[in-house]
């Protein structure tokens, strides 16, 4: 196998393939990025046996059929030569034979141990139950009010992740770790289709964060019961296996009917929750919230006796009450919201506090109350 590339035109895609690659693998050819060339087009493939990308380049240099093969390389390695090459450098990849490629560039030289590409994990096949298209930047914007709140190696593994809720009018995506819930939804019709629930794994929801543009362009997701594809573009694809669990029914823990209403800027909300946070407990990042007519009092206190206070002007006309809050989980919601205010939807003392952007009904935030 043979091609040659710029190294400008190789440096996104494999960085791309090589972030979904542990550093730490229980097969060694996990550790390697799977290069193949075929019909002058050059395909690079990165796994953990869980998450898969798939980049594929075009060649502009007519290398011929001869030249088409494949084999995996060591992945770090390999985007560590090409990041190291100087801007404008020039790229022969040559597998000499089935154990070694060398890799050319200037005056440099690399020789590389590798892999035959028999034994690499191979694509999951799916049997697509749902697919639909979405536009780049609707899916950015659903995954960036949500992903905040997923679980992390929790034993709870269906709260490590996403899930997309596939109703008959919108598609409702959620996360929560158990003490914190995020819900954003879309208009979405699916057209006669059943309804579905699946759960994307936090890895493959974090990777395609990064990889989803601020853009109208069209993306195509399709998924059976086990795995999820999302075709963002002809030159760019992940696959995930699907988290095989239940998902909370996230509709009962929304707050109903909170009669206590705040309204107030979301800029001076959170930087008073930051300086205020200042001075919490620095295990349980515990603050107070003191409600009173169109005033809102944020106070802190740690260990050492020592006190932090901010007084915030707000819209509120119900009754003076108190209640605690993780001061992470707070700023944590306020920092994805894109409206100038916000309104806290409270019940009391002991219920959990609804956060949503003002006039907004597609984003909503739940945290729970902590006893200070």
């Amino acid at each position: 196998m043979y091609f040659e590339i710029t190294r400008k035109e190789l440096t996104n895609p494999l960085k791309a393939v090589v972030s979904t690659i542990e550093s730490k693998q229980t097969l060694p050819i996990l550790a390697n990025v799977l290069v193949e060339v075929e019909n002058n087009t050059l395909r690079l493939t990165g796994t953990d046996a869980e998450v898969e990308i798939n980049c594929t380049v075009p060649l502009e240099a007519s290398i011929g059929s001869d030249n088409d093969g494949a084999i995996t390389v060591p992945a770090k390695k390999f985007f560590d030569i090409v990041r190291a090459l100087p801007d404008g450098a020039h790229i022969q990849f040559n597998q000499e034979d089935e154990n070694r490629v060398v890799i050319k560039s200037g005056k440099s030289r690399f020789s590389l141990s590798c892999l035959p590409a028999e034994d690499y994990p191979s694509s999951p096949e799916i049997n697509s139950t749902l697919s639909f298209n979405l536009m780049h930047r609707a899916l950015k914007d659903l995954l960036a009010q949500t992903q905040y709140a997923m679980a992390t190696n929790d034993v709870r593994y269906y709260l490590n992740g996403v899930c997309f809720d596939f109703l008959e009018d919108k598609l409702a995506v959620v996360a929560t770790d158990g003490h914190r819930l995020a819900l954003a939804t879309e208009a979405f019709d699916l057209a006669g289709k059943e309804t579905m629930q699946v759960i994307v794994p936090r890895k493959a929801i974090i990777e395609l964060s990064r990889m989803l543009e601020n853009s109208d362009d069209s993306l195509e997701i399709s998924m059976d019961a086990n795995h999820i594809k999302i075709v963002l573009s002809d030159r760019l694809t992940l696959a995930s296996k699907l988290i095989d669990g239940s998902f909370p029914d996230y509709w009962g823990v929304l707050p109903v009917n909170p009669n206590r209403i705040v309204t107030t800027q979301t800029g001076e909300l959170k930087q008073a929750l930051t300086r205020t946070s200042i001075l919490s407990n620095e295990k349980f990042k515990g603050i107070r919230f003191a409600l009173s007519l169109n005033n809102m009092v944020i106070t802190s206190r740690n260990p050492e006796q020592e006190e932090a206070e901010e007084n915030l002007m707000v819209e509120y006309n119900g009754e003076e009450m108190e209640i605690g809050f993780n001061v992470t989980y707070l700023l944590d919601a306020l920092s994805v919201m894109t409206t100038k205010e916000v309104t806290l939807h409270f019940i009391d003392t002991n219920s959990s506090l609804l956060i949503t952007p003002k006039d907004l009904e597609d984003v909503k935030m739940v945290i729970m109350p902590m006893r200070l």
